[in-house]
């Protein structure tokens, strides 16, 4: 499978933002690519700490995801991206992944279970965390795990998607900036590729806020395609026997005593 990862800075207006969506997803379906990541909150921005995130939320089956089913289908490709969806509180949604099929139809969806209560942020007085779930879909004769930017730094989320199937762990991300930040970044993409001998497909925003260095990572640690920081789309091919034969050389997986 052909795999792009789409690289841009979202704005905290979702019509702008879906403007670029078409624009990027038609590029990369130009470049020959099956399925397209986009990076988190690739519907609206997280804007300042101060700006609400409730009131933009939307729900599974409004315009935005709807949005996403049409393009889907008209390049008959896959697409994950990621949104807010409202919750049950109205003030804080959560951050959640769609992924959409070349048919058109939902196929998937992953609610961030690690928000990013860290490096002196807190994304929880903001959003609501997902229950820790490993959720996998079936796409060209590969599987793709879900997870989104934090849930980086937790090893156990990419192992559980592996034990579920997954031969690709796919990451929207708004990775902000900061000192070390953009080598955490890279080490950690390639660190879940090679303890789990997985591909990791890794689509980031850009900006003035957040790193980019979207990447597609191969399952022995070795980043096959990357980009800087500037807007753009990165695709390379994932090969089911290049799973097959790293998992043959490192049985890591197999070797494990729990």
């Amino acid at each position: 499978m052909h795999i792009s990862a789409v690289q841009f800075a979202a704005a905290t207006d979702v019509d702008t933002n879906l403007e670029a969506i078409v624009r990027l997803v038609e590029s990369a379906a130009d470049a020959g690519a099956e399925m397209v990541v986009l990076p988190e909150a690739a519907m609206h921005d997280f804007g300042g700490a101060d700006l609400a995130l409730g009131p933009v939320a939307q729900s599974l089956d409004e315009p935005f995801v709807a949005a996403l089913r049409d393009l889907a289908g008209r390049f008959t490709l896959w697409i994950v991206a990621g949104m807010f969806e409202t919750s049950h509180d109205r003030d804080r949604p959560y951050n959640t992944l769609v992924a959409v099929g070349p048919d058109g139809d939902l196929a998937a969806s992953y609610r961030k279970a690690h928000l990013y209560d860290s490096f002196g942020y807190k994304e929880s007085d903001r959003l609501l965390a997902g229950e820790p779930k490993a959720v996998v879909l079936r796409a060209g004769g590969l599987s793709f795990g879900l997870m989104t930017c934090y849930d980086l730094r937790f090893p156990e989320l990419a192992r559980a998607l592996v034990d579920a199937g997954a031969d690709v762990i796919v990451v929207p991300a708004a990775w902000v900036r900061g000192p070390l930040k953009e080598d955490h970044w890279e080490t950690l993409l390639r660190a879940r590729a090679i303890e789990n001998t997985a591909y990791v497909v890794a689509a980031a925003q850009n900006g003035s806020t957040y790193c980019g260095r979207s990447m597609v990572v191969d399952p022995m640690g070795v980043a096959v395609a990357a980009l800087g920081d500037q807007e753009g789309i990165v695709t390379a091919e994932l090969v089911a026997d290049r799973i097959s034969q790293v998992r043959t050389r490192n049985p890591s997986l197999g070797n494990r005593r729990l």
